[in-house]
């Protein structure tokens, strides 16, 4: 038997240069920057910064003979399309908003020595035999940057002989661990957390609370990393008073003694803030980030190439490959061009609607005062795809009189309260964030009675959305927060 089927596909393909403005608009402003570099550094048509005399110049073009305007060659090039005195001018971007705050453009990097360098050159001071020696380099090259020996020593002492080609053992290593552990600062090569507390409470004049730190910690590290104070109070025999002396003074010691370094060399991540939002006269004011519109042109030597091809007589083949040669860079540098003022477009046109869609949050800087907003809320008003406001939101960041801002930390989704009214998660989670800081800390709410606490709030939600909510707060459990 004969089947005929007829099968209909609509489909829509983006074109390169669509998928390219998409990468452009997702770009924040640093690495925007170093896009709009790397592209005037492959394309010798397009140039930064404005034109000198651009007035004169444009009167140049516009006074130009047009007696071959149906002029074309072989590859259907129409040189009057790149000579039209409207584009040259036009192609750069300024923005208003562009300081010389906005000049200083390179990565700051930390001075100084890093942790490992640090701890090799205090080995210097220590007395050790050529193979200890090796052994102490070897474990403070193992030291991770928190401060710790995350290895087993057997594993060391593996590597030691693979590596070094040093055969020791266990015993051998430890001895040397505990003099690289004497070396600041207090705490450093510990291989656990109990271990790490206890080498700094060796370092502290022995008082009565600083011992008894050292007892719980070496007898009831367990009982005391999950506050089970009663426990403590029962096995030590000691009154809530000495307790909270020597829980006072563990809580005051360094769990990761590594972080601690001020010389620890590294990257100093600043973020860039894509937009900035004032309030002026009791309104919101937006500007975009001068960095995000930089002043671009077409480079005038390849148009004046053009203008030289227009006006000879004889057009050879090398002219027409060099014209196409010249053809192609200036379409990429138009379209280049074209596509930084879309999304300098884009970027305003999604950031200002955001803005007056949360207009009371900006205003006062209550997170209660966060409406629900997703992103469709924003495409629909704006007229944009959802992946559009998507990749504006993601990655972008907003200077607002309360601080620098994630603009996706803008969004959240909504729940109906008692009233019927639809409320933002991210004003629950406030409310919950409140109610848990109001709390007695002796006796912590659970995640019941944090439900029931914001049932009568007139938010009611079930204890599992509580213990949801509370872990993306990063708040731990009940016992976990309880004081002595």
């Amino acid at each position: 038997m004969l089947k005929q089927q007829l099968n209909l596909k609509l489909s829509q393909k983006l074109s390169p240069q669509q998928i390219q403005l998409m990468k452009l608009i997702q770009l924040p402003t640093q690495a925007f920057e170093q896009r709009v570099k790397e592209e005037l550094e492959e394309n010798p048509a397009l140039e930064d910064g404005k034109l000198e005399s651009e007035d004169e110049y444009e009167e140049e073009f516009s006074n130009t003979e047009d007696d071959s305007d149906n002029e074309t060659i072989e590859t259907e090039i129409d040189v009057d399309e790149y000579l039209s005195d409207d584009e040259i001018p036009n192609y750069r971007l300024q923005a208003n908003n562009y300081s010389a705050d906005d000049d200083e453009k390179s990565v700051p990097y930390a001075s100084g020595t890093s942790f490992t360098q640090y701890l090799k050159t205090q080995l210097s001071t220590l007395r050790f035999n050529d193979n200890e020696q090796e052994i102490a380099d070897f474990l403070v090259g193992s030291i991770d940057e928190s401060g710790y020996l995350r290895r087993e020593l057997q594993d060391v002492v593996d590597d030691l002989a693979f590596t070094q080609n040093i055969y020791t053992d266990e015993e051998t290593v430890e001895n040397v661990l505990k003099k690289v552990q004497a070396l600041d600062p207090a705490g450093v090569g510990a291989r656990s957390l109990q271990e790490c507390l206890l080498l700094q409470l060796d370092r502290r004049e022995p008082t009565k609370a600083v011992q008894l730190a050292a007892d719980m910690l070496e007898r009831s590290f367990d009982l005391f990393s999950k506050k089970h104070y009663t426990k403590l109070l029962s096995r030590h025999d000691i009154s809530e008073d000495e307790l909270r002396e020597a829980i006072d003074v563990i809580e005051h010691l360094n769990p990761k003694p590594g972080g601690s370094y001020s010389g620890n060399t590294r990257i100093v991540e600043h973020v860039i803030p894509d937009f900035t939002i004032k309030i002026v006269d009791g309104d919101l004011e937006l500007t975009l980030n001068g960095r995000n519109a930089p002043q671009m042109h077409i480079s005038r030597d390849y148009s004046d190439m053009l203008k030289g091809y227009k006006e000879s007589k004889e057009k050879t083949k090398d002219q027409k490959e060099a014209v196409m040669f010249i053809k192609q860079k200036l379409d990429s540098a138009k379209w280049f061009i074209e596509a930084i003022k879309q999304r300098q477009q884009t970027l305003m046109v999604t950031m200002s609607s955001i803005m007056n869609y949360q207009k009371e949050y900006f205003l006062t800087g209550d997170e209660r005062n966060l409406r629900p907003m997703i992103l469709k809320d924003i495409a629909d008003e704006i007229g944009m795809d959802v992946s559009t406001v998507s990749r504006v939101a993601n990655s972008k960041y907003v200077d607002t009189p309360y601080g620098t801002k994630l603009i996706k930390e803008f969004f959240s989704e909504s729940m109906k309260n008692d009233q019927g009214e639809d409320v933002s998660t991210r004003e629950i989670k406030k409310i919950l964030e409140m109610s848990i800081e109001e709390e007695n800390k002796k006796k912590p709410l659970t995640d019941e009675k944090l439900a029931k606490v914001l049932k009568d709030k007139g938010y009611p939600i079930a204890r599992r959305t509580v213990a949801k909510y509370r872990e993306q707060l990063d708040i731990p459990v009940a016992r976990l927060r309880k004081e002595i």
